[in-house]
Protein backbone atom coordinates (compact mmCIF):
# COMPACT_ATOMS: atom_id res chain seq x y z
CA UNK A 1 0.00 0.00 0.00
CA UNK A 2 0.76 3.59 -0.69
CA UNK A 3 -0.20 5.52 2.65
CA UNK A 4 -0.66 9.24 2.25
CA UNK A 5 -1.41 12.62 4.09
CA UNK A 6 -3.61 15.22 2.13
CA UNK A 7 -5.45 18.53 2.79
CA UNK A 8 -8.22 18.55 0.39
CA UNK A 9 -7.83 22.12 -1.38
CA UNK A 10 -9.36 25.06 0.25
CA UNK A 11 -8.99 23.36 4.08
CA UNK A 12 -6.13 24.51 5.61
CA UNK A 13 -7.13 22.64 9.25
CA UNK A 14 -8.11 19.36 8.46
CA UNK A 15 -5.36 16.56 7.86
CA UNK A 16 -6.83 13.12 6.51
CA UNK A 17 -4.95 9.78 5.83
CA UNK A 18 -5.06 8.36 2.41
CA UNK A 19 -4.22 5.10 0.56
CA UNK A 20 -2.84 6.11 -2.96
CA UNK A 21 -4.96 3.73 -6.11
CA UNK A 22 -1.37 3.59 -7.13
CA UNK A 23 1.69 6.19 -7.78
CA UNK A 24 0.81 9.76 -8.46
CA UNK A 25 -3.26 8.87 -9.06
CA UNK A 26 -6.64 9.30 -6.86
CA UNK A 27 -6.55 8.74 -3.41
CA UNK A 28 -9.39 6.68 -0.76
CA UNK A 29 -9.91 8.71 1.67
CA UNK A 30 -10.03 6.55 5.36
CA UNK A 31 -12.06 8.65 7.35
CA UNK A 32 -14.59 9.50 4.49
CA UNK A 33 -14.58 5.43 4.58
CA UNK A 34 -14.63 4.90 8.31
CA UNK A 35 -15.05 7.81 10.47
CA UNK A 36 -13.45 6.01 13.19
CA UNK A 37 -10.25 5.93 11.01
CA UNK A 38 -7.41 7.56 12.34
CA UNK A 39 -6.16 11.40 11.82
CA UNK A 40 -2.82 10.93 10.86
CA UNK A 41 -0.36 7.73 9.89
CA UNK A 42 1.20 8.48 12.58
CA UNK A 43 -2.11 7.16 14.64
CA UNK A 44 -2.61 4.47 12.15
CA UNK A 45 0.95 3.01 13.12
CA UNK A 46 0.17 2.72 16.12
CA UNK A 47 -3.07 0.74 16.26
CA UNK A 48 -0.69 -1.28 14.72
CA UNK A 49 -2.56 -4.65 12.00
CA UNK A 50 -5.75 -2.87 12.67
CA UNK A 51 -4.76 0.15 11.40
CA UNK A 52 -3.25 -1.11 8.32
CA UNK A 53 -6.25 -3.75 7.81
CA UNK A 54 -8.64 -0.36 7.99
CA UNK A 55 -6.50 0.99 4.98
CA UNK A 56 -6.74 -1.94 2.97
CA UNK A 57 -10.34 -2.39 3.59
CA UNK A 58 -10.74 0.97 2.57
CA UNK A 59 -8.23 0.53 -0.79
CA UNK A 60 -9.88 -2.97 -1.69
CA UNK A 61 -13.34 -0.58 -1.34
CA UNK A 62 -12.93 1.42 -4.08
CA UNK A 63 -14.92 3.72 -2.51
CA UNK A 64 -13.94 7.40 -1.13
CA UNK A 65 -11.97 7.94 -4.04
CA UNK A 66 -10.70 11.62 -3.88
CA UNK A 67 -9.53 13.14 -7.15
CA UNK A 68 -5.97 13.65 -7.09
CA UNK A 69 -5.98 17.43 -8.70
CA UNK A 70 -8.58 18.32 -5.20
CA UNK A 71 -6.00 17.71 -2.78
CA UNK A 72 -2.90 19.14 -1.13
CA UNK A 73 -0.11 16.34 -0.41
CA UNK A 74 1.69 16.77 2.84
CA UNK A 75 4.39 14.00 4.43
CA UNK A 76 3.66 10.96 4.76
CA UNK A 77 4.30 11.92 8.87
CA UNK A 78 4.10 14.41 10.20
CA UNK A 79 5.56 15.76 13.84
CA UNK A 80 7.54 11.81 14.54
CA UNK A 81 8.93 11.87 17.88
CA UNK A 82 12.79 11.34 16.30
CA UNK A 83 14.11 11.95 12.94
CA UNK A 84 17.61 10.02 13.13
CA UNK A 85 20.02 10.01 10.30
CA UNK A 86 22.69 8.49 8.92
CA UNK A 87 25.75 9.78 7.55
CA UNK A 88 28.78 8.33 5.87
CA UNK A 89 26.44 4.96 4.90
CA UNK A 90 26.94 4.59 1.06
CA UNK A 91 30.18 2.85 -0.08
CA UNK A 92 30.64 5.05 -3.13
CA UNK A 93 30.04 8.25 -1.52
CA UNK A 94 32.66 7.58 0.90
CA UNK A 95 35.29 6.94 -2.10
CA UNK A 96 34.08 10.19 -3.48
CA UNK A 97 35.15 11.91 -0.51
CA UNK A 98 38.43 9.88 0.14
CA UNK A 99 37.43 9.02 3.77
CA UNK A 100 37.39 5.27 5.49
CA UNK A 101 34.68 3.15 5.41
CA UNK A 102 33.03 3.19 9.00
CA UNK A 103 32.82 0.42 11.20
CA UNK A 104 29.69 1.62 13.07
CA UNK A 105 26.54 3.67 12.12
CA UNK A 106 27.21 7.64 12.40
CA UNK A 107 24.18 8.89 13.52
CA UNK A 108 23.08 12.42 13.73
CA UNK A 109 19.74 13.74 13.72
CA UNK A 110 16.91 16.38 12.49
CA UNK A 111 14.64 17.95 14.30
CA UNK A 112 10.94 17.06 12.97
CA UNK A 113 10.35 20.70 12.35
CA UNK A 114 12.53 20.40 9.57
CA UNK A 115 9.79 18.18 7.99
CA UNK A 116 8.26 19.56 5.19
CA UNK A 117 5.92 17.67 2.17
CA UNK A 118 7.21 16.32 -1.12
CA UNK A 119 5.97 19.24 -3.22
CA UNK A 120 6.44 22.45 -0.97
CA UNK A 121 9.52 24.66 -0.73
CA UNK A 122 12.85 25.06 0.40
CA UNK A 123 13.94 27.91 2.05
CA UNK A 124 16.99 28.94 1.71
CA UNK A 125 18.09 30.68 5.28
CA UNK A 126 19.72 33.92 5.15
CA UNK A 127 22.37 32.50 8.08
CA UNK A 128 24.23 30.10 5.08
CA UNK A 129 25.65 30.40 1.75
CA UNK A 130 25.93 26.37 1.32
CA UNK A 131 22.74 24.65 1.05
CA UNK A 132 23.21 21.35 -0.30
CA UNK A 133 21.01 18.47 -1.58
CA UNK A 134 20.90 14.73 -0.76
CA UNK A 135 18.61 12.36 -1.96
CA UNK A 136 18.22 9.16 0.37
CA UNK A 137 16.13 6.45 1.33
CA UNK A 138 13.67 6.68 4.49
CA UNK A 139 11.85 4.30 6.27
CA UNK A 140 9.10 4.72 9.02
CA UNK A 141 9.55 2.59 12.28
CA UNK A 142 5.76 0.89 12.70
CA UNK A 143 5.78 -0.47 16.51
CA UNK A 144 7.57 0.03 19.41
CA UNK A 145 11.16 -1.17 20.54
CA UNK A 146 14.15 -1.10 22.13
CA UNK A 147 16.98 -3.45 22.27
CA UNK A 148 15.60 -5.26 18.87
CA UNK A 149 17.54 -7.80 17.59
CA UNK A 150 18.57 -7.36 14.16
CA UNK A 151 16.98 -10.92 12.89
CA UNK A 152 13.99 -8.99 14.29
CA UNK A 153 14.13 -5.59 12.93
CA UNK A 154 12.22 -5.21 9.63
CA UNK A 155 9.35 -6.41 11.46
CA UNK A 156 9.95 -3.11 13.30
CA UNK A 157 9.26 -0.98 10.04
CA UNK A 158 6.28 0.12 8.18
CA UNK A 159 7.65 1.35 5.47
CA UNK A 160 9.83 3.22 3.05
CA UNK A 161 9.70 6.68 1.19
CA UNK A 162 11.89 9.25 -0.45
CA UNK A 163 14.09 11.79 1.90
CA UNK A 164 15.95 15.01 0.62
CA UNK A 165 18.66 15.56 3.80
CA UNK A 166 19.01 19.77 2.40
CA UNK A 167 22.41 20.56 4.22
CA UNK A 168 23.71 23.71 4.94
CA UNK A 169 27.67 22.84 4.74
CA UNK A 170 29.14 26.18 5.66
CA UNK A 171 27.39 24.87 9.16
CA UNK A 172 27.59 21.41 9.01
CA UNK A 173 32.01 21.59 8.02
CA UNK A 174 32.69 24.82 9.50
CA UNK A 175 31.13 26.87 12.24
CA UNK A 176 29.42 25.54 15.39
CA UNK A 177 32.38 23.13 15.92
CA UNK A 178 31.64 20.99 13.03
CA UNK A 179 29.25 19.47 14.87
CA UNK A 180 26.02 18.28 12.34
CA UNK A 181 23.06 19.39 13.63
CA UNK A 182 22.40 23.22 13.10
CA UNK A 183 23.25 22.71 9.57
CA UNK A 184 20.79 19.75 8.60
CA UNK A 185 18.06 20.94 11.00
CA UNK A 186 16.88 24.40 9.47
CA UNK A 187 12.88 24.80 9.07
CA UNK A 188 11.99 22.75 5.30
CA UNK A 189 15.66 20.91 5.47
CA UNK A 190 13.79 17.74 5.45
CA UNK A 191 11.24 17.30 2.50
CA UNK A 192 9.82 14.07 2.48
CA UNK A 193 7.21 11.82 0.78
CA UNK A 194 5.41 11.21 -1.15
CA UNK A 195 4.25 8.38 0.32
CA UNK A 196 4.67 5.59 2.75
CA UNK A 197 5.07 2.74 0.44
CA UNK A 198 4.27 -0.10 3.31
CA UNK A 199 7.09 -2.84 3.62
CA UNK A 200 5.16 -5.50 2.23
CA UNK A 201 4.97 -4.06 -1.13
CA UNK A 202 8.37 -2.74 -1.38
CA UNK A 203 10.43 -6.20 -3.21
CA UNK A 204 14.12 -5.20 -2.25
CA UNK A 205 14.70 -1.76 -0.36
CA UNK A 206 18.40 -2.17 -0.97
CA UNK A 207 18.29 -3.08 -4.38
CA UNK A 208 16.75 0.48 -5.26
CA UNK A 209 18.17 2.73 -8.04
CA UNK A 210 18.07 6.42 -6.55
CA UNK A 211 18.84 10.02 -8.13
CA UNK A 212 18.93 13.41 -7.35
CA UNK A 213 18.05 15.77 -10.48
CA UNK A 214 18.47 19.89 -10.07
CA UNK A 215 17.51 21.86 -12.90
CA UNK A 216 16.85 18.73 -15.17
CA UNK A 217 20.29 18.19 -14.33
CA UNK A 218 21.04 14.46 -12.65
CA UNK A 219 23.51 15.16 -9.75
CA UNK A 220 23.50 12.00 -7.87
CA UNK A 221 22.66 8.27 -9.30
CA UNK A 222 23.30 5.40 -7.45
CA UNK A 223 21.48 2.37 -5.94
CA UNK A 224 20.59 1.64 -2.34
CA UNK A 225 22.41 -1.90 -3.15
CA UNK A 226 25.77 0.50 -1.96
CA UNK A 227 24.41 1.12 1.76
CA UNK A 228 27.39 -0.03 4.47
CA UNK A 229 24.85 -0.27 7.14
CA UNK A 230 21.06 -1.58 5.70
CA UNK A 231 17.51 -1.22 7.16
CA UNK A 232 17.86 -4.18 9.83
CA UNK A 233 21.35 -3.19 11.47
CA UNK A 234 20.45 0.45 11.81
CA UNK A 235 17.54 -0.55 13.48
CA UNK A 236 19.13 -2.80 15.83
CA UNK A 237 22.08 -0.11 15.93
CA UNK A 238 19.55 2.75 17.26
CA UNK A 239 17.35 0.42 19.88
CA UNK A 240 20.13 0.04 21.68
CA UNK A 241 20.25 4.01 22.74
CA UNK A 242 16.42 4.89 22.68
CA UNK A 243 12.97 3.57 22.50
CA UNK A 244 11.86 3.63 19.20
CA UNK A 245 8.18 4.76 18.61
CA UNK A 246 5.72 4.26 15.57
CA UNK A 247 6.26 7.17 12.98
CA UNK A 248 9.63 7.89 13.99
CA UNK A 249 11.74 8.22 10.56
CA UNK A 250 15.05 7.28 9.55
CA UNK A 251 17.05 8.59 6.95
CA UNK A 252 19.85 6.26 6.21
CA UNK A 253 22.25 8.12 4.00
CA UNK A 254 22.98 9.87 0.31
CA UNK A 255 25.34 8.69 -2.68
CA UNK A 256 27.96 10.35 -4.42
CA UNK A 257 27.27 13.56 -6.46
CA UNK A 258 26.10 16.55 -3.37
CA UNK A 259 27.14 19.74 -4.47
CA UNK A 260 29.95 20.18 -1.81
CA UNK A 261 32.20 17.68 -3.57
CA UNK A 262 32.48 19.01 -7.00
CA UNK A 263 34.88 21.09 -8.26
CA UNK A 264 34.26 23.60 -8.12
CA UNK A 265 31.34 23.09 -5.06
CA UNK A 266 28.00 24.28 -6.12
CA UNK A 267 24.98 25.21 -4.08
CA UNK A 268 21.60 25.67 -4.69
CA UNK A 269 20.05 28.90 -5.10
CA UNK A 270 16.36 30.54 -5.61
CA UNK A 271 14.56 29.26 -8.01
CA UNK A 272 16.21 25.97 -8.70
CA UNK A 273 14.07 22.79 -8.69
CA UNK A 274 15.76 19.59 -6.83
CA UNK A 275 13.78 16.14 -7.69
CA UNK A 276 14.66 13.01 -5.30
CA UNK A 277 13.69 10.01 -6.84
CA UNK A 278 14.09 6.37 -5.64
CA UNK A 279 12.37 3.23 -7.75
CA UNK A 280 9.12 1.80 -6.75
CA UNK A 281 8.65 4.60 -3.76
CA UNK A 282 8.47 7.46 -6.55
CA UNK A 283 9.89 11.29 -6.68
CA UNK A 284 9.51 14.25 -4.63
CA UNK A 285 9.96 18.15 -6.07
CA UNK A 286 10.86 20.74 -4.57
CA UNK A 287 11.45 24.50 -5.29
CA UNK A 288 14.11 26.83 -3.92
CA UNK A 289 13.25 29.88 -2.88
Amino acid sequence: MRLVQFRRHGDSESVRVGVELGEGLNVVDLKAFDPSAPSSVKELLELGDKGLECARRALASGQCVVNRAEIHLLPPVLAPEKVVCVGMNYRDHCLEQNAPIPKEPIIFNKFPSAITGPYDDICLPSESQEVDWEVELAFVIGRRGKHIKEEDALSYVAGFTVANDVSARDWQMKRNGKQWLLGKTFDSFCPLGPALVTSDAVKDPHNLDIRCVVNGDTVQSSNTSQMIFKTAALVAWVSKFVTLTPGDVFLTGTPPGVGVFKKPPVFLKKGDVVECQIDQLGSIINRVV
